[in-house]
């Protein structure tokens, strides 16, 4: 059995696994990322400001043709009034009908035309806010970004170095021990535990009397029946 070998091997190779989790949980790493979705987020948003903006306008337009239209009707009714004043009570509430509801929709238009212009200010502040929060992240994320991208550089590199020595040690072992390896590794690391007081160091489950007689013959592999790693003895 190459187990001796196996077992050396996984150090290197969890050294290496180690050192590439560091690689992707650095602090500047984690923090290049937020800001990139930072300013991501900032221009969804700018993106949405700009469509309510141009919603509004054509709104805003659109209700200020209106109020141009009813203002004509209403100076059109005045003059009408003007030139045939009415002759009763009755007749001169027959012609403010109509007068009342084009001022009642006018009235209206107007509060509309209001409340979009303090929405208008309201997205403008927001914008220009987005802008500036926009602006400073990026300068913030490019300055980083070359720190980051000088390190990342020199862990990369170090990091190829540990794989190929990861590599090299994989060839000295036989490729069915390797490639069991691997595939508990898949889903158990580390993939070797050491037996510790008759119990797997991996899982801490005791180990079957049977087992450990297997282990003491040192004739085959033994994996832990719970957690399915190779079990390693120093004895």
């Amino acid at each position: 059995m190459q187990l001796d070998q196996l077992w050396q091997f996984m150090q290197v190779d969890m050294e290496a696994d180690r050192f590439e989790t560091k690689i992707r949980q650095s602090e500047k790493r984690q923090t290049l990322l937020k800001q990139r979705n930072f300013i991501l987020d900032q221009q969804n948003n700018m993106k949405k400001l700009e469509s309510e903006v141009a919603a509004m306008s054509d709104r805003l337009e659109a209700v200020r043709d209106e109020s141009e239209r009813l203002q004509k009707q209403l100076s059109a009714l005045a003059e009408e009034m003007e030139q045939n004043p009415p002759q009763s009570a009755e007749e001169a509430d027959a012609q403010m009908v109509p007068v009342q509801k084009l001022m009642d929709t006018l009235s209206r238009y107007e509060q509309e035309l209001s409340k979009m212009r303090k929405d208008a200010e309201n997205r403008d502040r927001q914008q220009r806010n987005i802008r500036v929060r926009a602006a400073q992240t990026k300068a913030e994320y490019d300055q980083l970004k070359g720190e980051y991208d000088v390190e990342f550089k020199r862990d990369t590199a170090e990091l190829r170095k540990m794989r190929e020595r990861t590599e090299a040690e994989a060839k000295k072992l036989d490729a069915a021990l390797i490639e069991r390896y691997r595939a508990i590794k898949q889903h158990c690391t580390p993939p070797m535990a050491k037996l510790t007081n008759g119990q797997c160091g991996g899982c801490n489950m005791a180990l079957p009397s049977a087992t450990l007689l297997k282990l003491k013959d040192g004739d085959q592999m033994i994996l832990c029946d719970n957690c399915g790693r190779i079990i390693y003895s120093e004895e």
